[in-house]
């Protein structure tokens, strides 16, 4: 396996096979997400007009089996960046940590661990104080989560990141059991670099 950091052209050449990883992991528990490409073309776009973003690509071979993305707040979703009004944050001060996404079989391998690595560190050295990302919120007793899930928190806090309370945004997207979207929650996390 290799792991490659993209920006840039390279990011923009990376961004319809990141989508395709995001459609087929996001549709799992906990995001249960009914993805399209006209959808991930459109979020995905954020990383393209930046010209700080950044993509960590985890191939086997030529495939791409994982990745990871980041970008400054102030220059990804709008949703993102609004769940901070109101909040002491300054918002360009901080990094957001996107979507890390990775095929089951090749979890539990330390790749997560390189993915927070790689972004704090680029974070760190673009300038940035903070870092943050958001991860959805679902009843505990939600009827299609998984038996044996193992929630992410412990390892979330274990990086140093806590739990921003009342910081939380909403994104609308199709569940695997709906016929339309919904909005969703989605709580900020944070830490100091």
């Amino acid at each position: 396996m290799k792991v490659e950091m993209l920006t840039g052209s390279a990011l923009s050449d990376a961004l319809d096979d990141i989508a395709c990883l995001r459609i087929a992991v996001f549709r799992d528990w906990p995001y249960l997400y009914q993805g399209t490409m006209e959808y991930e073309r459109t979020y995905l776009q954020a990383y393209e007009i930046s010209e700080k973003a950044i993509a960590l690509a985890v191939y086997d071979g030529d495939w791409l089996i994982g990745a990871s993305t980041g970008a400054p707040l102030s220059e990804h979703a709008e949703d993102f960046a609004e769940a901070f009004d109101g909040t002491p944050f300054d918002i360009d001060t901080i990094f957001y940590c996107g979507e890390s996404v990775l095929l089951p079989r090749y979890r539990g391998r330390g790749i997560g661990h390189q993915f927070f690595d790689a972004r704090e560190d680029y974070a760190r050295g673009m300038g940035f104080e903070k870092i943050c990302f958001a991860g959805v919120v679902r009843p505990p007793d939600h009827p299609l989560k998984p038996p044996a899930y193992r929630a992410l928190e412990p390892f979330w806090k274990k990086r140093g990141y806590a739990r921003l309370p009342g910081v939380v945004a909403h994104f609308k997207w199709q569940d695997v059991d709906q016929t339309a979207e919904t909005a969703k929650p989605l709580q900020m996390w944070m830490r100091d670099l």
